[in-house]
């Protein structure tokens, strides 16, 4: 969530947090506010463990547009997703800081939960888990995860629980006192993650925290993080993941994004046993090539219309992944780009 802040809180050293995770100062698993000094609270009460109705997570967009940098990152995409714990695979990072209220967006509609993406954290309806956000290293881990949801809204004692309860969750109760800046990278991960958590939001919004670190290590942060967002909603944002990793087993949907199309959505498991089913991109007469494709025994399915190279989704029934390239030359198209949407799973 996202609070303007207003009323002054006494403390000791007030630490800047902005509005966009490229900006410097600490970021507050989707809350943000001008430091820790200050805050918007309305003193709402809430459970240590919020009631979540278990229904699907509601993240959609329509002919979205993100831009970086003056130029677009995402140019068309449309998606809905349908499961309770969403894996989105591929998709560049402006779209998880789009959907967290961290990047606006120049065209279409992004609704998080039925709201606009900023509302969406604003109401507390969803909050974000960014990896690696700029942190406040003069704190502790337990201040930064009480004050994340103080700034979502709780008084000091939800917050308090709230907290305590997710640091249990994320197995760093150990570490409430440690500082920040003397933290190991797992835990400040998990840190963020049980700041996310804290907030009570029903829906989190959190990219891989497997990203760099050891293969064991990486498993173990990820098993733990994925049991504390058991009761909650959630849609985690990730290159590609093995099968077997705890991202894959516990979502049960995946949505596998090829620039800004959608080329695979469904259960993990089925995507990854498609391997006979390809992802391409095509320049050239495309529909003759459909044609052609669907004339030897094939299927293909071209994306919308969109500047070129055309993204083609290929179940290659009797043809070998080469025939495709002969096809093509046929076809007066040349093809780019093949890879297996198995991959995604790898």
């Amino acid at each position: 969530m996202f609070l303007p802040v207003r009323v002054p809180v006494p403390v000791p050293v007030p630490v800047p947090v902005p509005e966009t995770a490229g900006e410097t100062g600490a970021v507050f698993a989707g809350v943000s506010g001008t430091g820790r000094g200050t805050g918007t609270f309305t003193g709402r009460n809430s459970r240590t463990r919020p009631s979540i109705p278990r229904v699907a997570v509601r993240l959609s967009c329509s002919h979205l547009r993100v831009d970086v940098g003056g130029l677009p990152a995402i140019d068309g995409l449309t998606l809905t997703s349908s499961g309770q714990h969403v894996l989105l695979l591929g998709a560049p990072r402006a779209l998880f800081e789009a959907a967290a209220g961290l990047r606006p967006t120049a065209r279409g509609t992004l609704l998080v939960e039925g709201r606009v993406a900023r509302d969406a954290m604003r109401a507390g309806l969803a909050a974000s888990a960014p990896l690696d956000p700029p942190l406040p290293t003069d704190w502790t881990i337990a201040e930064y995860v009480t004050w994340s949801a103080r700034l979502a809204g709780h008084d000091r004692a939800a917050a308090a629980s709230l907290a305590a309860d997710a640091m249990e969750r994320l197995q760093i109760g150990p570490l409430a006192r440690a500082g920040l800046r003397k933290t190991g990278h797992e835990a400040k991960r998990a840190a963020v993650i049980a700041a996310a958590l804290a907030t009570g939001a029903a829906t989190l919004l959190v990219e891989d925290p497997a990203v760099g670190l050891a293969d064991q290590t990486a498993h173990g942060l990820v098993r733990t993080a994925m049991r504390a967002l058991g009761d909650r909603r959630a849609v985690v944002f990730a290159a590609r993941v093995p099968l077997e990793s705890p991202l894959a087993l516990a979502a049960d949907e995946a949505i596998v994004i090829d620039g800004s199309h959608i080329t695979a959505q469904g259960p993990p498991a089925e995507i990854a046993a498609s391997e006979r089913t390809l992802a391409l991109r095509v320049h050239g007469n495309v529909d003759a090539f459909r044609r052609a494709v669907e004339a030897r025994g094939g299927r293909a399915l071209v994306g919308p219309q969109a500047p070129p190279p055309a993204h083609v989704r290929v179940e290659l029934g009797p043809l070998a992944a080469s025939d495709l390239l002969r096809i093509a030359a046929e076809s007066s198209a040349v093809v780019i780009e093949l890879r297996p949407l198995a991959r995604s799973f790898s």
